[in-house]
This record gives C-alpha cells, sequence and structure tokens, in this order.
C-alpha cells in the first residue's frame, strides 16, 4: 500500500523550514523537496520522519519529475504545502529577463503544475490537503516588484477557485498571505536592511501555525497578522489609481 505524505517545496529556509518542523511534530511523514541537498539533509536528519528531493522547481519538466520521484518511492501526497517561491525588487526593464521567467515558472508553474497532479488523487479519496502560499502583494499592483505581485495575485485568484471546485470532495484548500516575514526572501529580492520590510515582519513560526490552522478549518484564504489583514481589505475600498501610487512608494 502507498503511505500518506505532506510534501513541501521550499522546505530548505524560511516558512519551509517552519513548515516541515510543525508537521512533523503533528506527527506527518514528510518529503522536503528544495535546491539546497545539504540544508534539506540537515532538517531530515533533525526531523527523523522526512526524506529530501534535491530539486530545481523553476525548471521545466521539474513538478512532474518530483511527482514520479514520489510515486517511484510508494508514496502518496495527503497534503500538499506549495510554498517555494521568490521575488525580486527592480525596474522591469532592467530586472533579468530570464530571472523573472524563473520566477514566473517558480511561483506559477510548477505550483499549478503540483496542484494538478495532486487533485485527482484527493478526489478520489475524498480527502487531503493543499496549502498554497501566496501574499499580501496578491491584492495590488506592485510597482518595482510588477512580476512578483502579479504572480501572487494568480495564486490567489487560483487557490480560491480551487477551494470550491475541491471542497464537496472533502479536499482542503487554502491560500496563505503573509505580509512581510521574517525570512530569507527580503534578501533575495534585494531589500535593504532596516527598511520598512523588516519592521513590519513577522515571525515565521506564526505565519505557518496560522496558516495550518486555517487549512484545519478550510478556509479559503487566511491573512496572518491585524495589520496585514487591513492592508488586504483596504485595497477594496481606496481607488486603484490610489492603490498603484501608495505600492509604488514604499521603500523597501
Amino acid at each position: 500500500m502507498t503511505k500518506p505524505v505532506a510534501l513541501i517545496t521550499g522546505a530548505s529556509a524560511g516558512l519551509g523550514v517552519k513548515f516541515a518542523r510543525q508537521l512533523s511534530a503533528r506527527g506527518h511523514r514528510l518529503v522536503l523537496a528544495a535546491r539546497r541537498k545539504d540544508r534539506l539533509d540537515a532538517l531530515v536528519s533533525e526531523l527523523g520522519n522526512a526524506r529530501a528531493v534535491a530539486i530545481d522547481l523553476s525548471k521545466a519538466g521539474s513538478a512532474a519529475k518530483l511527482v514520479a520521484d514520489i510515486a517511484g518511492a510508494g508514496e502518496h501526497i495527503d497534503l500538499l504545502i506549495n510554498n517555494a517561491g521568490f521575488g525580486l525588487k527592480g525596474r522591469f526593464a532592467e530586472l533579468d529577463a530570464n530571472r523573472q521567467r524563473e520566477m514566473i515558472d517558480l511561483n506559477v508553474g510548477s505550483l499549478t503544475d503540483l496542484c494538478r497532479a495532486v487533485a485527482p488523487d484527493m478526489v478520489e479519496r475524498r480527502s487531503g490537503g493543499i496549502l498554497n502560499v501566496a501574499s499580501t502583494a496578491a491584492f495590488q499592483p506592485g510597482p518595482y516588484m510588477a512580476v512578483y505581485f502579479a504572480t501572487k495575485a494568480y495564486v490567489l485568484s487560483f487557490t480560491e477557485a480551487l477551494h470550491e471546485e475541491l471542497k464537496p470532495h472533502g479536499v482542503k484548500v487554502t491560500a496563505l498571505c503573509p505580509g512581510p516575514t521574517r525570512t530569507e526572501f527580503g534578501a533575495v529580492a534585494g531589500f535593504g536592511e532596516k527598511g520598512t520590510f523588516d519592521r513590519m515582519a513577522m515571525d515565521a513560526a506564526s505565519v505557518v501555525r496560522a496558516g495550518l490552522k486555517g487549512l484545519d478549518k478550510n478556509r479559503a484564504l487566511v491573512v496572518p497578522g491585524l495589520i496585514n489583514k487591513i492592508g488586504a481589505a483596504s485595497t477594496r475600498f481606496v481607488p486603484r489609481p490610489l492603490v498603484r501610487k501608495i505600492a509604488g512608494a514604499i521603500k523597501f
């Protein structure tokens, strides 16, 4: 018989590590996927009930390769945590074109591919869960992070739709939309130190705890933190041109 596992992408750092630790504490068997094998191996050694798959999910065909690896190990995905992703700060016309395309392929493409890969089995079993990590960036356009904000808008819209489709089949689907969080995200994106991002950042463990609690209750959307909730809700009432200008004026 196949064994149920929780698959966590982007598991080598930040939210991914916290997801692994909290789900391990809940008794889940884990498959941890990320690029950095040394970090994955260290986490596997710490947790004991996990195995690592070193893979770059921004590459074509990588999601299918990961799913095949899991099937080959006699496992099935009972819980999918689509956490892998990154952002870039700067002018769209000046940022590296290939790197921006990798962002789309990872944040949007592989996330969608993995959802498509696991959904039929979950529907057939009438159980399972999918948590897609979006962002408060999903609620407005983001000048100087245009592609990143757009990818997260996709993740939010897609996840909410999937929530409605799979709910009658006993499958839980949640979009987790954190605001600034203390992880490596800011350094990768190119944010300066001691900026707005750092001042507003939540701790990663609290963000993950809120996301898993929301998934347990099958909430379509989870926005951790009061300030983030207010910010996300306010975009519905502020004129769109003003939202764009405010987003573009924030200094990270």
